[in-house]
């Protein structure tokens, strides 16, 4: 063990973070969870905010405890986090107020503002992203449309992981994958470098200045500063890297066996589901159906569809716990188990369902005004998720077959929502595909991986990928006939297109 190289992945979430050592042999990799914390935004006088600070402490006590464990400076660490969050910096380098939070209501109605100047349809063709108003594009805009005198003072702008990586090392740089969130980055053509789309900036009134230089996945930025070193109690330096840093994108680069017909679900709070291309797609059709093209590894693209994920049953739980019930996830499974199939659906990305808030009434409300019965038991509020998410899946299968003309069979499923062995196979009847589960520990696989690569000890992602797959046990499931899944596909179908209509 004590021979073997031994890199830290800080794998931040919405809502919780973790320090986890990613030990490689020359042959497997092995996990170790080092530390573990929770996270979220906390709201103060009507806007929700990152307690960065916290997070920033949290790394340090997860360094102070891989000093205490293994004495030696660890041979890398790198940060992964969520998107389109960013913090700012003044012209000295210091963060200006906590990170807003991406649910922080500043954004309402900004997207229309701000196609009064660029149309949708030109920022999708430029930057490949699907409108969401919590994307960095809007957040700025509504920056500069209330004369925020933080943008003012703002001489850098760096995503949340790029920022943690500025504490740690004093570099001020963007990495690809994060970049490519923001909905403000021209993504290349196929071998081609990307770049700011600084001339939609300009009509969209967000100050270019602020824009650091962008960075591949796989570049050490520099070695820890000293006085993390000190701080830490490490006598010798370490190389800080940028990953992909957007989570996202280290959980695909883990995935083993991602080829040309499969698709990938990285399945948490969010969930994410696409393929990886050489190219992005930013036909009109691709935004009609709601797709995204962000940044991956190696020069790829995932195109994929954002969908509200467990999210839903994360805000359920939170409303019992409300209620003085306490509900854990292999009870809700069971629970849902035993309910009727099909009673009530709903469409995850509804709009009802991104706040927070009384989750349990919004799912009520929404069926009760579609003319469904309304849930009311934990069961059956548990199963609804569960069959809605599963549908939503279905949904974007046929999406993806239709955009890349690629024969999909296979769903490879990484993250938490992995271990979910009752949502996993109802996927796999939903979708009619083969779902393989695994890693669940993704993003923190990938993170360690591609430090691995950025330091010369596996040549490429395609090795580390089949490295991966011979250090863990993949789980199948393969989809059961009948069962109401043809109906339901129609009720799902007919829902979605209401939403979308609306």
């Amino acid at each position: 063990m004590r021979d073997a190289m031994k890199f830290v992945a800080v794998d931040l979430g919405a809502s919780g973070g973790r320090l986890m050592v990613g030990v490689w042999d020359g042959r497997r990799f092995a996990l170790e969870e080092l530390h573990r914390f929770a996270n979220g935004g906390v709201s103060v006088r009507g806007s929700v905010e990152w307690d960065m600070l916290r997070l920033w402490q949290e790394i340090q006590t997860g360094l102070m405890k891989f000093k205490a464990r293994y004495e030696d400076a660890p041979a890398g660490i790198a940060v992964d986090a969520w998107g389109v969050d960013f913090g700012l910096l003044d012209k000295h380098g210091r963060m200006l107020g906590n990170p807003t939070c991406y649910r922080d209501p500043r954004t309402n109605g900004i997207p229309e503002k701000v196609f009064a100047r660029v149309s949708e349809a030109e920022i999708f063709a430029a930057t490949g992203v699907q409108t969401m108003q919590i994307n960095t594009l809007f957040q700025l805009a509504a920056m500069a449309m209330t004369d925020d005198p933080r943008l003012e003072c703002a001489e850098t702008l760096l995503m949340i992981p790029d920022l943690l990586s500025y504490f740690l090392c004093g570099e001020k740089q963007v990495e690809y994958t994060e970049a490519s969130t923001t909905q403000m980055y021209r993504l290349g053509a196929q071998g081609r470098a990307g770049s700011w789309d600084r001339e939609m900036l300009r009509r969209v009134g967000i100050p270019e200045r602020i824009l650091p230089r962008v960075v591949a996945p796989g570049t050490v930025l520099g070695e820890a500063g000293g006085d993390v070193l000190e701080m830490c109690g490490f006598a010798q330096a370490f190389p800080v890297i940028a990953v992909a840093s957007h989570d996202t994108a280290s959980a695909v680069a883990s995935i083993p066996g991602l080829d040309a017909g499969s698709a990938f679900i990285s399945s948490g709070t969010w969930s994410l589901m696409g393929v990886e291309l050489d190219a992005p797609v930013t036909s009109e059709r691709a935004r009609e159906l709601g797709f995204t093209n962000e940044g991956g590894c190696a020069g790829k693209t995932l195109l994929m569809r954002n969908l509200t994920g467990l999210w839903l049953l994360q805000e359920c739980v939170r409303q019992w716990e409300k209620e003085g019930r306490s509900c854990g996830w292999d009870e809700l499974a069971a629970e849902a188990q035993a309910a009727k199939a099909f009673r009530s659906l709903i469409v995850p990305n509804a709009a009802a369902f991104q706040a927070p808030g009384n989750m349990l009434e919004a799912i009520r409300g929404y069926c009760r005004a579609g003319g469904q019965a309304a849930p009311e038991t934990v069961g059956e509020f548990a199963r609804c998720c569960f069959e809605s998410l599963s549908l939503a899946y279905w949904s974007t299968l046929e999406g993806l077959r239709a955009l890349t003309g690629a024969d999909i069979r296979t769903i490879r499923v990484v993250g938490g929502g992995c271990l979910n062995r009752f949502l996993c196979q109802m996927t796999a009847d939903a979708c009619g595909c083969t779902v393989v589960s695994g890693p669940a520990e993704a993003s923190a696989l990938g993170n360690v991986m591609l430090q691995a690569v950025a330091v010369g000890a596996i040549e490429n992602i395609a090795a580390g990928r089949a490295s991966i797959g011979e250090s863990l046990e993949l789980v199948s499931y393969e989809p059961r006939g009948g069962g109401g899944w043809d109906e339901a596909r129609e009720r799902y179908g007919r829902l979605e297109g209401a939403v979308v209509r609306g």
